[in-house]
């Protein structure tokens, strides 16, 4: 597939009472165009930091990011970011959040978009609800909604789905795939969960504590549905759990 995203010997630090404090440590990769590639590694290790670099909201102090092979600095169209903390306003309801992103887009029927990708995401017939009349569940579908009716090339996550419990985060990570299969999306994801990893990720790269280095890189060749419980994917998060120093033989 053609390379999306290339990022070349990136690195990082914060100045600190002890003096300058080196987050991320030389991190190259690539992410191919429609690839969905997670980022795993021990809290506080950069995962976020290496993410606002390359969605453009953080300088590097050395190395550089491409996107579609030009020089990317700072946050463009092409991508938008999907964090832990939230991005709907709880001012306006759900079709009137969608319809904000697409605030300075030409749309002949904005309304019309917005209630497609709110029906996309399992919200039709809550387009006039406000977020604090939804779950957590549903405010995460409006989330991603908002998202996905910019029609982004790329979906940065950062924990998207942290905040919920164990078996809404999965009925929302099939949500997603769901309509990955529908849109297409390069996707650079950062969690926690391996398992999350194994189950979304074409690709999962394994970080180092800081400053933040790649580790390890595992493949993850298998078609979706992916049944979680396969002896495939135990094998996996086992290896990429070592990789993370957590499990041992």
């Amino acid at each position: 597939m053609p390379t999306k995203i290339v990022v070349d010997n990136v690195s990082k630090s914060f100045s600190s009472e002890q003096g300058a404090l080196a987050v991320v440590g030389g991190v190259s990769f690539e992410v191919g165009d429609g690839e969905v590639v997670a980022l795993v590694g021990p809290s506080g290790c950069g995962k976020t930091t290496l993410m606002n670099i390359i969605a453009g909201f953080e300088k590097p102090d050395a190395g550089s990011i491409r996107i579609d092979g030009a020089a990317h600095h700072k946050p463009s169209k092409q991508g938008i970011l999907i964090s832990q903390h939230g991005s709907v306003f709880p001012w306006l309801n759900v079709q009137q959040n969608l319809m904000f992103g697409l605030n300075g887009h030409a749309h002949d029927d904005r309304e019309g978009l917005a209630d497609h990708y709110a029906a996309l995401v399992g919200l039709q017939g809550f387009e006039t609800n406000y977020p604090h009349e939804l779950s957590g569940g549903m405010l995460k579908r409006a989330e991603l909604a908002r998202a996905l009716v910019v029609k982004p090339e790329i979906l940065y996550m950062d924990e998207p789905f942290s905040a919920l419990d164990a078996l809404m985060n999965l009925r929302m990570r099939n949500e997603l795939l769901r309509v990955l299969s529908e849109e297409r999306h390069t996707v650079l994801l950062i969690t926690h969960d391996v398992e999350e990893a194994i189950h979304l990720a074409d690709r999962v790269l394994v970080l180092s504590p800081a400053p933040a280095r790649i580790k390890a890189s595992f493949d993850v060749s298998l078609a979706h549905p992916r049944k979680l419980s396969s002896r495939h994917v135990q094998d996996l998060r086992v290896a990429i759990l070592r990789e993370l120093g957590v499990y041992s033989d």
